[in-house]
């Protein structure tokens, strides 16, 4: 296990420069709210775009991946949302139930790529893609529907269809499987401009995660921040793997599953409930609590599936 941990540390010494630099008196504090807004609307839809239009596909079982994570999302879905009428009744209000949603069903591709670069190089980063390729729209198809069902703020079909047309994330994975798929040739120089784009972006994303994470409430997390980590941390990468099993998913393929499940959730999701009407506090103090303990998780989560796949 200690191989896995070292494999990942940067990663999170990223994320911990963030929280750092995040706290120095010499940087102007505006420029975290214009990196979140940059990343959000450029960066990572640049990088989805470069990584799904360049992914070669044709390298593995695309179709036992792609049903075995959408068969996880959905099932991890209907498992959240069938906590919404005890959670309610327990007090829970919308917005606060659209954030534990939005905690345990999102997932930091961004992260889940470092650390498949790290352990398995370019084969991890073409399953996590193929992931991303699956996942990536329905989830935030999911993610903002709920967003506008449960914060009160409209649910009418056309708010509905409008707001996940104009998602920048939508948008710049669905153009890059396009491009992908129909074998459309990209002008090369506007292609190495992206290029260049997307590579500062998982560099700035993991500082972006730091920035944004709330250390006070990691000290004393309310049980709402406890509920959504369980179900990220410990009950998605259980979901993701005993599907991918049951699929007969083995090797590199079911390790990568797994990271992919188990990586905290994304911060971009914070964003979504700012602009949305969710409770973007409970958001942000969860994704600090998910992150500080996926340091663990994750190894633990990588060592026991390599236990499960040896035999």
């Amino acid at each position: 296990m200690l191989p896995i941990l070292e494999s990942i540390l940067p990663i999170f010494l990223l994320v911990l420069l963030g929280v750092l630099l995040k706290r120095w008196p010499l940087i102007n504090e505006n420029l975290w709210g214009g990196l979140e807004q940059l990343g959000y609307y450029v960066l990572f839809p640049a990088l989805l775009f470069e990584t799904l239009s360049r992914a070669d596909f044709s390298t593995m079982d695309m179709g036992a991946v792609s049903v075995v994570a959408l068969l996880s999302v959905g099932i991890m879905s209907a498992l959240v949302l069938a906590l919404w009428r005890p959670l309610n009744r327990l007090g829970l209000e919308g917005p606060a139930f659209t954030s534990i949603f939005q905690t345990a069903t999102r997932w930091n591709g961004f992260m889940a790529l470092a650390i498949a670069d790290k352990l398995s190089g370019p084969v991890g980063l073409t399953i996590v893609a193929v992931i991303m390729a699956t996942i990536i729209i329905p989830l935030n198809v999911l993610n903002v529907g709920v967003m506008i069902w449960f914060s009160g703020n409209g649910r009418s079909l056309r708010d509905f269809v409008l707001k996940i047309v104009s998602n920048p994330i939508i948008l710049g994975a669905a153009s890059g499987v396009v491009v992908n798929v129909a074998g459309i040739p990209v002008y090369e120089p506007l292609m190495t401009a992206v290029d260049l784009v997307a590579r500062s972006s998982l560099g700035l994303g993991l500082l972006m995660v730091g920035a944004g994470l709330r250390i006070m409430d990691a000290l004393r997390p309310h049980p709402n921040v406890l509920i959504g980590t369980a179900l990220k941390l410990l009950v998605f990468p259980a979901v993701m793997t005993s599907v991918a099993v049951l699929f007969g998913v083995e090797g590199e393929v079911l390790a990568m599953l797994a990271l992919s499940a188990a990586v905290p959730t994304a911060m971009n999701g914070y964003l979504l409930a700012k602009q949305m009407g969710g409770d973007a506090p409970l958001y942000a103090a969860t994704a600090t609590v998910q992150t500080i303990a996926a340091v663990f998780t994750i190894p633990i989560v990588l060592y026991l599936v390599g236990q499960l796949a040896a035999g």
